[in-house]
Parts: structure tokens; sequence; C-alpha cells
């Protein structure tokens, strides 16, 4: 009895491990495998200047697309912050600068996919972002802070060209989605006014 109770305990804890580490690996190839097909949405907008979806069913759309770390992060960026978005990539934070324009241009992701990058950009490091028209700004990084999710001041107008990225905090949490945000400011440097 005792060795039954030790092989279904066995069997009972194999069968938890290999569940979660499915269940890791389903988030990290989801992520990345939404980020493809949004790569090739992301082209069809620029080719047709008309905002396409990813897929037929998706509630958002491409914006934009960012590059960092000499072209090793390269991301599309959707339309909304709500967790389904950021499920497949970054978002642009509604009611604020849009991709392109003057402004703040707010974009929030995961610390654990999409904007787990963030943690290695340092001051000078470079961040391209480009419009749907196919324009791409480039912007340097002078700071990187800890807020509280409620600190609003972040997402503000600051009266410039500007970046700000926003992710959970820390960065090594067990429990996602605490109150406190990294966030990285960068402003514009050049524009460029080709596509890429």
């Amino acid at each position: 009895m005792r060795l039954r109770i030790r092989h279904v305990l066995f069997v009972s804890l194999i069968s938890l491990s290999i569940w979660q580490l499915f269940e890791a690996g389903y988030i990290q190839a989801k992520a990345w495998i939404a980020q493809q097909m949004i790569q090739v949405a992301w082209m069809d907008t620029v080719t047709s200047t008309k905002a396409q979806q990813p897929w037929p069913w998706a509630d958002t759309q491409a914006v934009a697309r960012l590059t960092a770390q000499d072209g090793t992060i390269d991301l599309v960026v959707l339309s909304g912050t709500s967790g389904k978005t950021l499920a497949f990539g970054p978002g642009h934070m509604a009611g604020t600068a849009e991709p392109g324009h003057f402004g703040n241009v707010v974009l929030s992701g995961h610390r654990d996919t999409h904007f787990a990058f963030l943690k290695s950009l340092g001051i000078g490091d470079k961040i391209n972002l480009q419009a749907s028209d196919g324009n791409t700004k480039v912007y340097e990084v002078f700071g990187a802070e800890v807020v509280h999710q409620n600190d609003v001041a972040v997402a503000m107008d600051a009266g410039d060209d500007r970046i700000t990225l926003i992710t959970c905090y820390p960065f090594d949490a067990l429990i996602p989605g605490g109150p406190m945000r990294y966030v990285v400011v960068a402003k514009i440097i050049s524009a460029q006014y080709l596509k890429i």
C-alpha cells in the first residue's frame, strides 16, 4: 500500500511539473507566434498605409514598429493596452500622442515577454519607432525610474517629443501585476523619412 501511494504521488508530481513547463512554454510560444503574424500585418500596413489586423478575428491592429538594441529587439506595437492586447505584443496607450506625431508616445508591455529587454536599456541607448506612414523617429534613452501604477504623470504630455515605455516591476516578481511600474523615457534625436 505504501509503495502504491508513493507511486501515485510520484506520478502526480511529474504530471504537475510537465503541466507547469507546458504553461510557461505556451505563453512564450504564443507571444512569439503572434509577433510573427503581427509583423506580416505591419508590413501590409506600411505598404497600403491602412491599418491591418494580424488575424481576421483580432480586435486590435498594428500601429507602429519598435526596434532597439541594434535591431535585436523588433516588435510591432498594437493599438490599446488591454490585457488581451498585451498578450500578443506591446500596446499604444490611448490618449497619448500617436506614433509618428509630436508629443509623449506611451507604450506598455509585459515584463516577462515583449518588454523584458527594458531592464537592459541604459542611458544613451537608441530606440526607433516607425509609424504607419513608414516614417521613423530615433529616440535616445535619458532616464528610467520605478513608479507606482497610479502615478499618471509619466503618461502626460511633457511639451517635447518623447517615447515612454512602461512595464511591471520588479522584473523577477513571482506574482505578476503588482502595483509598481518600470518606466523608460527617451527623447527624439532625429527623424528619418524613409521606410525601414
